[in-house]
């Protein structure tokens, strides 16, 4: 009997299950795909990226419309129902259509058992139309406890925050300043008939005004721009990068800073890319190979300098830590499922230790931008608080910006539904010996 591939619903729940069990979407949506032909693999991004966005609104209505949990074993034919409820509240698809396949589904996933459960809840949900949320975590679709800490945090902008996570971001480009000038790249877009506009902070960003594959864009290949967020590109602004300086962009996977900084200066020393990421690292060296630039890579740990630094102290240092990414959730709505409240103590631990570690390779006279995609400040000013009365030598640089908040130890940006990620900087500068 030759082997039938699953319906993409049926993949899709498996995706989300995976989710739930602790994998991002970064890491289980690539096979997934691979299961199914080319002209369905869009739609099944867009589900399970929809569902992870929406999914504490559909897990509250499916929760109330279910008399008791199902059982473990059957715990992917609930995230099946959550496909087929992301669908009926807002997708176009024909609401027959997702009734009878999610049934379907149902079947190939081997839980004839439970077809009549999913068609009777699934049928009273579209006849009874989506219930009024009640509670913030269901109102604006994000975890409890991630709600409440915004809400502590931000008390004049926790519903905006959250609602711009909801919001699909957009697609900014970064031109390469080695290439091409903004409003030459910005001609070349127009020659192809794609919509765009300047950034308003970023001097070399481009945002889209809707996505496009990346092969419609003009000379992409060759290296005449890359995809990168407004608030990611404004690292190189305060680097203050100049020729024959050594730098380190610490933690650097995908590259993208990377690439960033070997562009805003063509006449560096060295640019040094380290990355803990086995896995990610490769990806560092596609980007720079796309773009026709040199870095040297590592694989280390970057807080173990003993393992991998050379001796010689780095003029710039761009440390971009691992953090909650609390600020890029709209991109990456798998967060709201993988990130726990008891994740951010040990982030802070490690953000911490990572600055101290490159305190101490910095050259006396050197620059170091701290960044996280994060909108807490327990990783963003108040570690820089706490490292400078570690540290009474280092020196805290004023940014003077016309984006973001001043939050006395640096600048938070919030996401922002129509532009940029959410993001904190803060520069601290070594005097000279």
């Amino acid at each position: 009997m030759a082997y039938q591939p699953l319906p993409f619903r049926a993949v899709a729940a498996n995706v989300l299950l995976a989710v739930e069990n602790g994998q991002s979407l970064t890491q289980c949506l690539p096979p997934a795909l691979n299961q199914l032909p080319p002209e369905q693999r869009p739609q099944l991004q867009a589900i399970c990226y929809g569902t992870c966005r929406w999914f504490h609104r559909l897990d509250g209505e499916l929760n109330q419309r279910l008399k008791k949990p199902l059982r473990k074993p059957d715990r992917v034919v609930h995230h099946l129902m959550l496909v087929a409820l992301f669908q009926l509240r807002f997708s176009e698809q024909a609401t027959y259509a997702v009734l009878n396949e999610t049934v379907e589904a149902c079947r190939a996933l081997d839980k004839p058992h439970l077809t009549g459960l999913v068609n009777g809840v699934l049928r009273a949900a579209e006849r009874e139309g989506a219930p009024e949320p009640n509670d913030d975590s269901s109102r604006y679709s994000h975890p409890v406890w991630m709600v409440e800490k915004l809400r502590h945090n931000w008390p004049e902008d926790w519903q905006a925050i959250l609602d711009a996570n909801n919001t699909q971001a957009p697609m900014t480009l970064r031109v390469n300043a080695l290439r091409f000038r903004r409003e030459e790249y910005l001609d070349l877009l127009a020659e192809a008939g794609i919509e765009a506009r300047p950034t308003r902070f970023a001097p070399h960003g481009i945002q889209l005004e809707r996505p496009v594959p990346v092969e419609r864009l003009p000379w992409f290949e060759d290296g005449g721009a890359s995809v990168q967020d407004e608030a990611a590109q404004l690292c190189t602004t305060m680097l203050d990068l100049q020729p024959g300086q050594r730098v380190l962009d610490a933690c650097a996977a995908p590259g993208g800073k990377t690439c960033a900084i070997l562009e805003a200066c063509g006449e560096l020393d060295e640019v040094v890319a380290i990355d803990e990421s086995a896995e990610r690292l490769p990806r560092v060296q596609e980007n720079l190979d796309r773009l026709d630039l040199h870095a040297t890579l590592k694989q280390a740990d970057a807080a173990d300098i003993d393992s991998w630094w050379d001796g010689t102290p780095f003029d710039r240092i761009l440390l971009d830590v691992p953090c909650s990414a609390t600020g890029v959730i709209r991109r990456h709505p798998d967060i709201k499922l993988l990130r726990r409240e008891s994740d951010i103590v040990p982030l802070a631990s490690i953000q911490l230790g990572l600055l101290e570690a490159m305190w101490s390779i910095l050259k006396p006279g050197g620059r170091l931008v701290y960044a996280t995609c994060s909108v807490f400040p327990q990783e963003n000013h108040r570690i820089i608080q706490r490292f400078l009365k570690q540290q009474e030598q280092a020196t805290l640089v004023q940014i003077n910006a016309d984006w973001g908040r001043d939050m006395d130890t640096g600048r938070q940006l919030l996401p922002a539904p129509d532009s940029h990620d959410g993001f904190f900087y803060a520069v601290l500068e070594k005097p000279d010996a």
